[in-house]
């Protein structure tokens, strides 16, 4: 029986409600005559808070509201992919097809496409033993992701009393029933799920597999184990939302769902225009095919705001328990936070550091817990994983700030997003020095397979560029010109890894995208360069005859060479950098004896 309370107070998006006995916290609800959907976010006696997802002008004291008996959910199953969604779930083409481009409150369609069917094949067989977690049948939802229907997680154990034919069903379709304890259960091609509980899995995995991104100063210095977490911090205009869009296209995820968290409306809807038409790099198939979009804009009620980000995890562990590798997305968690701190202003609860709740750094670390890789539950073996990646929009690039400072405290990848490098137009504008990952001793054995000196490699370009600025910092005191050959052979190595390795554009149709083998390939003859330009430069060399070397031109071109073609250019390269110095110290030798 549904329960019906009075409005006593409006304050914006935040109400009052009387004659709520019964109620209970995170209940969803609608308010007044327009529906207007809400959730309980505090009870005392019979009085809850009600914190609006929708526009409250016009209710009033009086009206009534009634309780769903029902927490925030979402819909799961076939028709999620290429879907996009608010906050809380909401189809957002469907409610411009319904209403208009703009979102009018109490419109509320189902997540899922109750007309549309699906070609259901069935896995199991009649009077067959399954477990929650298992697959009782097939869905091809794209030719990019096989739906697994699985029985919800609910269901300890059971045994199939019917199972539907091959054929074609709606989401709401009986597919089979299962025999329980409890008595005879109903299975649908849909079921719902709670968005701030988790779902169970059997254990965590250790994250030893990279998730590989294609941008090269991530793979090869800071690199992501799949399952792992990352925070993305930097100012306005360093990058960040472009640097994510390019992950979403090119991370060697099976699922990607992508978050605009408070996002400026111009942004979001530039990635929903631009999304569809990009292709997915590994099948040639639309990019949409293996993703999901969470817009929930900088307009848009703050409760959805908050919403959002469990709605995309949610929907990340569902994908997960079939077995794939998914990649969540979330821009920008600094926006959440403000979402969390306006909700609790609105309670009158005791502030933390600038206003933020005191319990802020549990609700992200209530996000971020939700990633990993796991076994999941079922009587087969399968596994999956969620890696989350978390913008960050630190004021004034401050990292110093509660929501940096609590996130860095969580995630085991720092990408530092630097204004300088981007006022340079160095992009990815990651700081080499303030950036790390933890799981870079857990993946080495993984790189050694791609290249077996990939650490002594990683190691020696990082200290070159550690070198590279201890002598800027003489030069910029004692002046350049006192230096030799020698330490400006580091200054123009460095520059070389910077602008011809670390500096990668998001928009050239090649160098966009960098595959591990082609990134192991480019550091390996930019460090073999130096290596020969320094015996040269001891051998008496000037450094100027090192630098008018002809393969230089090579190595800046390498980021433009297509990959299926890098092997046999590498291979040249190589060649060239051995001849030409060569050349060089014979010259050097017959100078001398000369």
């Amino acid at each position: 029986m549904l329960r019906a309370g009075t409005i006593f107070r409006v304050a914006g998006p935040f109400l009052l409600a009387k004659g709520m006995a019964g109620s209970r916290m995170y209940e969803l609800v609608r308010v007044g005559e327009a529906g207007v959907i809400g959730e309980i976010i505090r009870l005392e006696g019979e009085t809850a808070s009600i914190q609006a997802y929708e526009e409250t002008a016009g209710i009033k004291p009086g009206e009534k509201v009634v309780g769903t008996g029902k927490p925030l959910s979402v819909e799961l199953g076939p028709g999620l992919i290429g879907q996009i969604y608010d906050g809380i779930q909401r189809p957002l083409p469907v409610i411009q097809d319904l209403v208009g481009p703009l979102i009018r409150r109490g419109v509320t369609p189902p997540a899922l496409d109750r007309e549309k069917r699906w070609c259901f094949q069935p896995k199991v067989k009649k009077r067959a033993s399954v477990l929650g977690g298992d697959a009782i049948g097939i869905v091809e939802e794209t030719p990019l992701v096989k739906h697994r229907i699985l029985v919800p997680p609910w269901i300890k154990g059971g045994i199939v009393e019917n199972i539907a034919p091959e054929g074609e069903y709606g989401v709401t379709d009986t597919i089979a029933e299962v025999r329980t304890e409890g008595g005879s259960e109903k299975l649908y091609l849909m079921h719902s799920w709670p968005v701030r509980q988790p779902r169970p899995y059997k254990i965590n995995l250790p994250t030893d597999v990279p998730l590989l991104t294609g941008q090269r100063i991530i793979d090869a210095f800071f690199p992501l184990a799949k399952g792992g977490t990352t925070t993305l911090p930097g100012g306005f205009g360093t990058g960040k939302t472009v640097l994510l869009q390019t992950l979403a296209q090119w991370a060697d995820a099976d699922i990607v769902i992508l978050v605009g968290c408070g996002e400026r409306g111009n942004e979001m809807a530039d990635v929903i225009e631009r999304f569809p038409k990009l292709k997915d790099f590994r099948s040639g198939q639309a990019l949409m095919n293996r993703t999901v979009i969470v817009a929930n804009t900088s307009d848009m009620p703050i409760a959805a705001r908050e919403a959002s980000i469990y709605t995309a995890v949610t929907l990340a562990e569902y994908y997960r328990d079939m077995g794939y590798d998914v990649a969540v997305m979330a821009d920008s968690t600094s926006r959440w936070a403000e979402a969390l701190r306006e909700v609790s202003g609105r309670l009158e609860e005791m502030p933390g550091e600038e206003g933020y709740p005191a319990y802020l750094a549990s609700r992200l670390a209530d996000f971020y817990a939700r990633a990993g890789r796991v076994e999941t539950i079922g009587s087969e073996e399968r596994y999956g994983s969620i890696t989350a990646i978390g913008a960050v929009s630190p004021p004034g690039g401050d990292f110093s700030e509660p929501v940096t400072g609590g996130t860095l405290r969580l995630t085991r990848v720092f990408w530092a997003l630097d204004f300088s490098l981007a006022h340079r137009r160095h992009f990815p504008a990651i700081n080499w020095f303030m950036s790390y990952s933890e799981y870079m001793y857990a993946l080495e054995r993984w790189y050694e397979n791609v290249g077996p000196d990939w650490p002594k490699l990683r190691e020696e370009a990082m200290s070159l560029l550690k070198e590279e600025e201890d002598l800027r910092e003489v030069a910029s005191l004692v002046g350049a010109e006192i230096l030799g050959d020698k330490q400006r052979c580091i200054f123009e190595a460095a520059k070389m890894l910077k602008e011809y390795f670390l500096l990668q554009s998001s928009f050239h149709p090649v160098d966009m995208n960098c595959p591990i083998k082609k990134t192991y390939l480019m550091l390996h003859l930019i460090l073999k360069f130096y290596e020969r330009a320094k015996l040269a430069v001891d051998l008496g060399v000037p450094l100027a005859k090192v630098l008018s070397l002809g393969v230089r031109e090579d190595l800046a071109r390498m980021k433009i060479v297509q990959p299926r073609e890098f092997d046999g250019v590498s291979s040249e390269i190589d060649k060239k950098i051995n001849q030409q110095f060569d050349q060089l110290v014979r010259e050097a030798k017959e100078g001398e004896l000369a």
